[in-house]
């Protein structure tokens, strides 16, 4: 195996260890809170949180992939497996940019966003949000078995995902690659980078205890600079790719950081936001109480148990 290859499966198991039980436990951490009060953020959070534990659960396959030296699936899952894995990509970051676009409104316009701060609208943005992301990848699993322009794109051979493209193939896909990237990043890059920037500079003039406010500005510096750093190097690629005119080499280089966004997102939410350490609070008491409870019963009905059994020896 290459040095890139070693690095990749250790990047994506990673992923698989800290993102699978940190986005397990932040949507179950929503879930009671929705119970509660159900609010815009809280339903685009478990959107989140659900888009990066699908991420996260169909990488095993990736990895698979990676330590075999051919695909190891029957070809139609190839491009399947690609709309699955690159869709929650985009799905996380757009949003990451609903929950951006809330809190702006929140801060800047308190008063009129209590208007339209319903659940059931909501529920809207993110369905559009999986329609958006779900029509491009439809898009793309078109293309990937056309079956017009030679071969498959992806799996044309049977035996390998994601090999070499020719050049009549880079030429049909760099287009869209750069739309792709436009649509669910750039643009959703600079509506986030707007709102946050809105955010701290309301912030650090509000007259908010000096604590929160830095608490708050920190999750957002943090929020944005993980959008950058995770969605920027794919995307970017995309546009090289379609300026060039050919499948550049250090694309699957550049996919590794999108993958770390799925353990990186509730490492956020944890450590950073107030609202998620009052969650796992009162979900952590709400454990112990139904611990306790348990423990009684069985200590109550073994002791009952006890007495109803007949005295031994003579009497």
């Amino acid at each position: 195996m290459e040095a890139w290859d070693v690095i990749s499966l250790a990047v994506y198991g990673a992923t698989i260890l800290l993102g699978l039980p940190s986005n397990a436990l932040a949507l179950y951490v929503f879930y009671c809170q929705a119970k509660t009060r159900l609010t815009p953020n809280l339903i685009y959070m478990i959107n989140l949180c659900l888009s990066d534990l699908v991420f996260v659960l169909i990488l095993p396959l990736k990895m698979l992939e990676m330590g075999k030296a051919e695909w190891p699936m029957p070809s139609f899952l190839c491009p399947l497996y690609n709309l699955i894995h690159f869709g929650t990509i985009y799905t996380s970051a757009c949003f990451l940019t609903a929950v951006g676009v809330g809190r702006y409104l929140a801060a800047v316009y308190p008063i009129h966003y209590q208007v339209y701060k319903k659940a059931c609208y909501s529920c809207l943005v993110s369905l559009g949000i999986w329609f958006l992301v779900g029509s491009h990848g439809l898009l793309i699993f078109a293309l990937e078995t056309a079956r017009d322009i030679n071969s498959t794109l992806f799996a044309g051979n049977d035996t390998s995902c994601f090999s070499e493209l020719s050049e009549a193939q880079v030429a049909l896909l760099a287009p869209v690659r750069l739309e792709l990237s436009v649509v669910l990043f750039f643009l959703p890059l600079a509506i986030t980078s707007f709102c946050y920037v809105r955010c701290i500079r309301v912030l650090v003039g509000s007259h908010l205890n000096k604590r929160k406010k830095q608490r708050a500005v920190r999750v957002a510096v943090a929020t944005l600079t993980v959008f950058i750093l995770c969605f920027g190097p794919y995307n970017i690629s995309h546009v090289v790719g379609f300026i060039q005119r050919e499948d550049i080499w250090w694309r699957n280089v550049a996919v590794l950081p999108s993958a770390c966004n799925a353990f990186l997102d509730p490492l956020i939410f944890y450590f950073l936001s107030s609202a998620m350490d009052d969650g796992i609070t009162q979900v952590w008491l709400s454990l112990r109480q139904k611990y306790s409870s348990i423990r009684l019963k069985i200590t109550l009905a073994h002791g009952k148990a006890r007495s109803q059994q007949p005295a031994s020896g003579v009497a």
